[in-house]
């Protein structure tokens, strides 16, 4: 998969402060998530969601993130967070026979820190995390700055950022090793550290006190070493969720 599962939106996952919920609030729902894949021979999928959430005043889990609130008002948000970052890539899943020589590319945990930063011309948000397990031993930093917009029920949330993910986070799930060349066909390949633009927009509108339906998208613009790689064969991926939910 690509970056983000937009609850965990990646990503978006740790960065994102959520303002959707009041404070000690409960939130059950599902949705229905579409990705497009980077990777050769891999087509986009769509699949559901459980979508389950908690904002306390120390610390709050959604979707696939969680975090504990090192300082948290009005105005700024610093948490110790983490989130499952979905990224992965199986060889039998593409319809490429050079893909299906590689390695097993698998998701991780990461963890960091998380800060969210509010002004009446929208927030800053930004989160930067390792990966804890030891697949990739990289590092992903996600930077954006949004703007929320309501009139009645409806709240319309555009942001713009980027995503800088380094060397030992692109060259485990780009990189090309000698070994897999050998058995591929491909060319070897070393990636470097490289920034990822985005885009993305969220509407949420509210049928009831407790009712929500909601989407998000993010188109992400993929940098020269993502693309550059013999495993990718397109210059963009994106992410799609949109489902139902209910707050208590």
């Amino acid at each position: 998969m690509t970056k983000f599962k937009l609850l965990a939106l990646a990503a978006v996952a740790a960065a994102a402060v959520n303002t959707a919920y009041a404070e000690g609030s409960w939130s059950l729902g599902a949705a229905a998530y579409m990705e497009n894949y980077p990777y050769r021979g891999i087509n986009t999928k769509t699949s559901p969601v459980p979508v389950v959430g908690y904002v306390g005043k120390d610390f709050y889990f959604r979707g696939f993130s969680a975090g504990y609130y090192l300082w948290n008002d009005k105005t700024d948000k610093l948490a110790v967070t983490a989130w499952y970052n979905p990224l992965h890539m199986r060889p039998k899943d593409s319809g490429d026979h050079a893909m299906r020589r590689l390695d097993y590319r698998r998701s991780t945990m990461m963890a960091g820190l998380s800060y969210a930063h509010f002004t009446q011309y929208g927030f800053l948000r930004t989160a930067l995390g390792g990966d804890v397990l030891g697949e990739s031993n990289g590092v992903i930093w996600d930077l954006g700055w949004l703007y929320s917009y309501s009139a009645g029920g409806l709240t319309i949330t555009p942001g713009i950022g980027a995503v800088w993910s380094s060397e030992n986070q692109n060259r485990y799930y780009y990189g090309v090793s000698s070994h897999e060349a050998a058995r591929s066909g491909m060319d070897r390949y070393k990636a470097d550290s490289d920034w990822n633009p985005y885009v993305e927009l969220s509407v949420n509108y509210k049928l009831d006190k407790s009712w929500s339906i909601y989407g998000m998208g993010r188109y992400i613009r993929l940098g020269d070493e993502v693309k550059d790689s013999p495993m990718v064969d397109r210059t963009w991926t994106g992410v799609l969720l949109t489902g139902v939910n209910y707050s208590f």
